[in-house]
């Protein structure tokens, strides 16, 4: 008499893993004030606070990589990062095309025009106006708007000194208070606009994690509203 076969016990089918939405964030003071956002809107990011050698950081729902300021766009917009939180000076220098969906209310600081104090440039005359900036798109953009010619001299740190050593007339940089150019001897002649810092999303992740993102947004916009 033969013996009943015993069906195979049938396996559990494994539950599907969602992958953490991935976040730039620029290093800095944005970044501290960015994670008091995120704590408000329910998302623990203290770790990114925490080991400042460490790049990438698991915060539960969030994979959190920390970057110079300049290249979060980058991450984003080439879909190394799902979204990420820059600047607006940064969006509008770097150009790219991502979506930004909310303007977080920090990092606020005014982009001006400033010169040696005592010493005006007469920028309606004749002679060969030089500006030095972090900001070369942006300066031109404001030339334009403003019909004036000069030649934008680009720098990446010390901006002030331009003046006071005789590269440049004038410089267009972020200022807070205004105390380092009082220091250095410069006045503000001119704004070209004011700063804050948004979230930005690629297009990427809005096609293919819309419901994700659109969730976050929303936590987001509530703990900034409040």
């Amino acid at each position: 008499m033969s013996k009943a076969k015993r069906r195979p016990t049938p396996k559990p089918t494994p539950k599907a893993v969602t992958k953490p939405l991935v976040l730039a964030m620029p290093k800095g003071r944005i970044l501290e004030e960015a994670v008091e956002v995120f704590a408000r809107a329910g998302y623990d990011l203290g770790a990114v606070l925490g080991d400042t050698r460490r790049l990438v950081h698991e915060c539960g729902e969030l994979r959190v990589l920390v970057l110079r300021s300049s290249d979060v766009p980058v991450y984003v917009a080439h879909g190394a990062a799902d979204l990420g939180i820059a600047g607006s000076d940064v969006l509008d220098e770097e150009g790219l095309d991502l979506y930004e969906p909310l303007d977080l209310g920090i990092g606020r600081c005014t982009m001006i025009v400033a010169e040696r104090a005592g010493a005006p440039v007469d920028e309606r005359g004749q002679m060969h106006i030089r500006i030095a900036t972090k900001y070369p798109r942006i300066t031109r953009a404001y030339l334009a708007r403003k019909g004036l010619t000069a030649e934008v001299i680009p720098l990446s740190g010390a901006i002030e000194l331009g003046p006071l050593t005789g590269l440049s007339d004038r410089i267009v940089d972020i200022t807070q208070t205004g105390e380092t150019l009082r220091q250095n001897g410069l006045v503000v002649v001119d704004t070209v606009g004011e700063v804050s810092s948004r979230l930005v999303v690629g297009r990427a992740a809005l096609k293919l994690r819309g419901a994700e993102v659109g969730a976050l947004i929303s936590r987001l916009e509530n703990a900034v509203e409040a």
